[in-house]
């Protein structure tokens, strides 16, 4: 029994298939530490990759299997590098259009089609212009252009711009060949003809439609002569019953002054009295105005016009025969019209200086009646 006591047990040995304790997180927390390694460890591992990774070189060549990448449009790829061709720059892996270059062509073509398309305008407009232009002829105009606007060019990019303007002046004009069968460019018809001076345009237009243009003049003079006689009569008519107005009230004025008691005057006026007083002196040259106004005082019938003998000459006179007074009538008609206003006036002054009236001198009254003495019978 004390044999059996004294032996110790044997420790129990780990198997092979069964992993060792402690080789798994026991716990939540050892869980997320090995989590927080692993995330750690896997983020170092790209950063690597990526700062170690060279990008891939260029080639001209289009297998996909190469390991080298294809050279993008516009570029030319030496030794694995990318060179952008003339007109392009460099923006990453890319080539791009440089825009300085573009603008510049488009401004020297936009020059270039104007100047041949104006000399072939001042050509058919018969002022000595080109019309036909051969390929050294355009290349001259274009490194003329170019000379003016090349400061921010180098030289390839002036080769670059000269054969965009080229291809651009090739694609806009007419080839067209000489005489001698040798190629030749000029502006199209249309083109050329939009480029003409407005004077020009103007000289053909008429040269092309000179029966239209003579009609044309000769039907609006004709009808501007109509409109100008068709204004004139109606200005002599607006003026001829003015006249005839004020030649109303200076007779009444004068026919009122003559009935008054211890009056001098005679109730008659000479018409070439009126005429002289009341007409400026253009109008005077003008007879059918005073015609008119002679016309309106035989139609009226509160005026008598008969002839009279004043100191020995035979003179036509007026006489206003109506009874009462109408002049306040015609001023309240008239009264906003300043030459009615005017008229009075005159009328008045007229009254007095035929008439003789108190305000008049001496010297005055002494013809008025001196007239009225010498006066005779009326005669045909």
């Amino acid at each position: 029994m004390a044999r059996r006591q004294g032996r110790s047990r044997p420790e129990p040995r780990l198997s092979l298939a069964e992993p060792p304790p402690g080789l798994f997180p026991a716990g939540a927390q050892d869980l997320l530490r090995l989590l927080a390694v692993l995330a750690i460890a896997a983020a170092v591992a790209a950063a690597c990759s990526v700062l170690n990774r060279r990008p891939a070189p260029f080639c001209d060549s289009d297998d996909p299997y190469d390991s080298c990448e294809p050279c993008p449009e516009n570029g030319r790829c030496v030794d694995g590098e990318l060179r952008c061709v003339e007109g392009f720059k460099k923006r990453g892996r890319v080539c791009v259009e440089d825009g300085l270059l573009t603008h510049t062509a488009n401004k020297i073509s936009e020059l270039l089609q104007h100047r041949i398309c104006d000399e072939h305008a001042h050509a058919l407009c018969g002022q000595g212009g080109k019309i036909l232009f051969q390929q050294h002829d355009i290349s001259s105009m274009a490194d003329e252009l170019l000379s003016k606007d090349a400061a921010r060019l180098s030289d390839d990019g002036i080769k670059v711009v000269k054969e965009r303007v080229l291809q651009s002046a090739h694609g806009f004009l007419e080839t067209t060949s000489t005489y001698d069968k040798v190629q030749a460019f000029k502006c199209p018809e249309l083109a050329a003809e939009l480029h003409r001076p407005l004077s020009c345009q103007a000289r053909q237009w008429v040269s092309s439609n000179i029966v239209f243009v003579m009609t044309f003049c000769v039907l609006s003079a004709g009808l501007l002569k109509i409109l100008w006689s068709i204004y004139q009569r109606r200005a002599l008519s607006k003026r001829a019953e003015q006249i005839y107005e004020q030649v109303c009230e200076i007779l009444e004025d004068n026919a009122v002054s003559a009935k008054a008691g211890n009056s001098e005057c005679e109730p008659w006026v000479v018409t070439s009295w009126l005429r002289d007083h009341l007409l400026s002196t253009r109008e005077r040259r003008n007879t059918l105005l005073w015609k008119k106004v002679e016309e309106l005082l035989l139609e009226d019938s509160r005026i008598d016009q008969y002839p009279k003998v004043i100191k020995g000459e035979a003179k036509v006179v007026l006489e206003w025969q109506a009874s009462g007074s109408l002049s306040g009538k015609i001023k309240k008609l008239q009264g906003a019209a300043g030459k009615t206003r005017s008229g009075s006036v005159g009328a008045i002054k007229l009254a007095e200086e035929i008439c003789g009236s108190s305000i008049s001198s001496s010297r005055d009254k002494e013809l008025c009646s001196s007239t009225s003495k010498e006066a005779t019978n009326p005669f045909m």
